[in-house]
């Protein structure tokens, strides 16, 4: 069973919305894309002056911090920054297109997320510990 689907099989709800808002906003990025150093420079610049904030912020005294968690703290300026300024004049209802097209590949991408999470649990379930099928298990 590979690293990525026991990662899925065993992801918790609160996760499982992180990894909805990158499929929107990846998604969102595809449909809106703008090679404009500047809005990349701009939210690269965002992502390390928050980024720092927010680990002074979250660190325990004592304890390290996951490289996923720290990197987190970063990726979530930056796409902040980025999608905002990407989105800016657009006819946005806030966060959401009002062209159908891109609102319904994000709901896709994000529902995509959510049945590969489902096939994963599924697959997982599945599979006893020595890697047979459990026959309780449909």
């Amino acid at each position: 069973m590979t690293v990525i689907i026991r990662y899925f099989a065993t992801l918790r709800s609160p996760k499982l919305v992180l990894w909805c808002y990158l499929a929107w906003y990846l998604t969102i990025v595809g449909f809106f894309f703008d090679l404009s150093p500047v809005i990349w420079l701009t939210a690269l610049g965002m992502s390390a002056l928050i980024g720092i904030a927010l680990v002074f912020a979250t660190k325990v005294e004592g304890q390290g911090m996951e490289r996923w968690t720290v990197f987190r703290l970063f990726l979530f300026p930056f796409c902040v920054s980025s999608y905002a300024t990407l989105i800016k004049g657009k006819g946005f209802i806030v966060i959401f297109p009002s062209q159908p097209r891109p609102f319904l590949a994000g709901v896709a991408a994000c529902a995509l997320v959510v049945a590969f999470r489902f096939v994963c649990r599924c697959l997982v379930a599945g599979k006893g510990k020595d890697g047979s099928r459990n026959p309780g298990i449909a």
